[in-house]
């Protein structure tokens, strides 16, 4: 048996006995346990490892019509995935047909259209993966591996709101300076033996470009949602006010999660619960940026919240900004499937999944190892502020079956 084929035998051995550990050793509570989620967390365990290959199977569809049609109102894509592998390849590795300015934003981004017309969002490298960044929450750059990360972290939780991405390796004069359009290309430079470009932006600055290394450029390309699926933008309930001195409801207003229920679309239907898992999933990677969030158009509250840029994150594995968690603990609701998946992570299960599900990514190793720790720790802080929540108000008040009407709350 070859070393590398050795080293992947172990690693999936190592995932086994973690999680076996969760099941039979932590005596984890299972009256509340659902039994269906069990299941489903072990098809998730044994299918999480993604090899990038150019096969697919059982089918004439290209990549990029099999995506297409994963994509309904609750997901972006469906629990069982086989030509997951051969997508994520494609993305890759498809040939760039045209590449544009991204789309409006404050962060820097190209917009690319890859061979048989499927655009995608390329994010550049900014950082080192040692590379810490201070400040506020949300300073920075947009870090292009968090992208990555973050899609592997929603497959993880099972929630399957992410659009599809991965590292790709660009070279900038011959793969994307033949094919730019003016706009794009206007904003290439030089500096000393290095590509660069600024884009178009908000924040983007010929005097901050993104640099490659010689012509090569290291980033994330997230994958465009069909437009038959239209966005809708919403400003978030709890985001920030962005203004010195100046706070939001949320964060003076202990009774604001009431206020919130009376509110549509967080009334009825999935969304307070869409937005509580939010606040977990954005907790566990540090992210403090989501003042709004999209849905798909006209869904009167039935669609997913879509968990659409996801770079302003994994910056400093040292944050534990709990006011991310506040639409959990002001409202003191969860999902009972949310939670249950949680449980199933805790004890190094979830750094132990997120690096075994991103060891195959082009630009591996994606996380360094204090961010990996770092979203092991935040898991418990999590747990903690469920358990505070049943403490007081008690498991049949806090934790919500997933199709339950709110308007019981």
């Amino acid at each position: 048996m070859k070393l590398k084929q050795r080293v992947v035998l172990l690693a999936i051995l190592l995932v086994i006995f973690i999680f076996t550990k969760v099941f039979l050793i932590d005596n984890l509570d299972t009256s509340a346990a659902n039994r269906e989620d069990q299941r489903a967390f072990h098809r998730m365990m044994t299918g999480l490892r993604v090899e990038l290959a150019p096969k697919l199977d059982h089918t004439l569809q290209s990549p990029w019509e099999i995506a297409a049609q994963w994509v309904v109102p609750r997901e972006v894509y469906p629990e069982e995935t086989p030509e997951l592998g051969a997508i994520m390849h494609a993305m890759a590795t498809k040939k760039i047909i045209k590449a544009d300015v991204g789309y409006k934003g404050t962060q820097l981004k190209a917009l690319l259209i890859l061979e048989g017309g499927q655009k995608v969002v390329f994010k550049p490298k900014r950082y080192s993966r040692d590379y810490v960044v201070e400040g506020e929450p949300y300073a920075g750059y947009d870090r292009h591996n968090a992208e990555v990360a973050a899609f592997h972290l929603d497959r993880i939780l099972g929630f399957r709101r992410a659009p599809l991405v991965v590292g790709r390796f660009v070279n900038l004069r011959t793969e994307i300076k033949p094919v730019a359009t003016e706009q794009l290309l206007s904003t290439f430079l030089i500096v000393g033996n290095n590509t660069c470009f600024y884009g178009k932006c908000y924040y983007c600055r010929e005097t901050e470009p993104a640099c490659a290394d010689g012509d090569t450029m290291e980033g994330s390309v997230t994958l465009w949602l069909p437009d038959v699926w239209p966005l809708q933008k919403h400003r978030h309930p709890w985001g920030r006010t962005y203004r010195e001195g100046k706070l939001a409801r949320w964060e003076y207003d202990e009774s604001y999660c009431d206020a919130v229920k009376k509110t549509s679309p967080y009334d009825s239907g999935p969304r307070l619960l869409d937005i509580i898992d939010t606040s977990v999933f954005d907790y566990l990677i540090g992210n403090a940026d989501r003042h709004h969030y999209e849905s798909f158009q006209d869904d009167e509250g039935a669609s997913m919240l879509i968990l659409l840029d996801n770079a302003k994150s994994f910056g400093n594995p040292s944050l534990d900004e709990r006011s991310i968690l506040a639409p959990l603990y002001q409202c003191c609701i969860i999902r009972v499937s949310t939670w249950n998946r949680l449980n199933y992570l805790k004890n190094g299960v979830l750094k132990s999944a997120l690096k075994f599900a991103m060891a195959h990514d082009p630009i591996s190793p994606v996380l360094s190892d204090p961010h990996l720790d770092a979203v092991d720790q935040r898991l418990l802080s999590v747990l903690a502020t469920v358990k505070q929540c049943t403490d007081q108000f008690g498991m049949d008040t806090v934790l919500v079956e997933d199709r339950m009407p709110l308007s019981h709350l």
